[in-house]
């Protein structure tokens, strides 16, 4: 049996426990023999993930429910395999809902044709949907569910403690999920949620790609300020909300300005 390493009291994170990157975060939180998954990453890894759960001593029959923290290919392509494996259940937003059952490859990114990349996306059927301030219960612990949108529309984190199972709100290196207005990305929304998080009294952002690292305010609101300018940049297109550029441009129209 595989000593269980874990990075919290009840939590651990399947790469570092498997001693490889073999793709986004996992978390398996549990108390007692009932656990659940955060994510499942690829179809291609989840025999390994699993693997790992056995050898940890996990009765595989005890999952109670596979998380979903968005609609993304590299989080959840693997949901439907990793749901007949473990005869258990998925639980998502209720926005997500939509292309995970029908297996939506543009909206997961899973066919961006113009990048040559084509992956399956195999529909799964969710049994259970959480919204802003439920709980999801893993034996006698409690995750809080927060709707935290700006990558997705779908996009949650779950807080246990001190602990934030942030998603891809932000990474160690101050960057975030990424912005694109075929993906439903939504900075107004993104901004919101990274100042909750920065308001909140959480110690620890658990995000779904990356390392762990203690919540940094300074940091957060480096991130913030980038964000912000976002919106009034022509480079994030309809995810901004305008484009001075254009204002000063008609003003000097109007005014029949010369290049200076």
């Amino acid at each position: 049996m595989l000593a269980r390493k874990e990075i919290f009291p009840n939590v651990i994170e399947l790469n570092f426990q498997a001693g490889e990157l073999l793709g986004c975060n996992v978390y398996l939180v549990y108390e007692g023999n009932e656990w659940i998954l955060i994510d499942i990453g690829f179809d291609e890894t989840v025999e390994d993930y699993i693997e790992v759960i056995r050898n940890m001593d996990f009765p595989l029959a005890n999952c109670k429910t596979l998380v979903a923290t968005h609609a993304d290919v590299d989080h959840i392509q693997g949901l439907a395999k990793a749901k007949q494996l473990l005869g258990t259940t998925v639980t998502s937003h209720p926005l997500a809902v939509k292309a995970l059952e029908a297996g939506d490859k543009l909206q997961t990114f899973a066919e961006i044709e113009l990048q040559d990349i084509h992956l399956e996306m195999p529909p799964v059927k969710i049994e259970h949907q959480v919204k802003e301030g439920d709980i999801l219960t893993v034996g006698k612990l409690e995750l809080e569910v927060w709707h935290t949108p700006g990558h997705t529309n779908s996009q949650l984190s779950f807080r246990m403690g001190d602990l934030l199972f942030s998603g891809d709100n932000i990474y160690r290196d101050g960057c975030v999920g990424a912005i694109d207005a075929h993906h439903g990305s939504d900075i107004v929304a993104f901004i919101k949620s990274l100042e909750r998080i920065r308001d909140s009294d959480v110690k620890w952002l658990l995000p779904s790609h990356g390392p762990i690292f203690r919540k940094d305010n300074a940091q957060i609101e480096q991130t913030l300020d980038r964000l912000k300018s976002y919106l009034h940049m022509a480079d994030f297109g309809t995810c901004a909300i305008d484009w001075p550029l254009m204002d000063e441009w008609e003003e000097e129209i109007l005014k029949g300005q010369l290049p200076q």
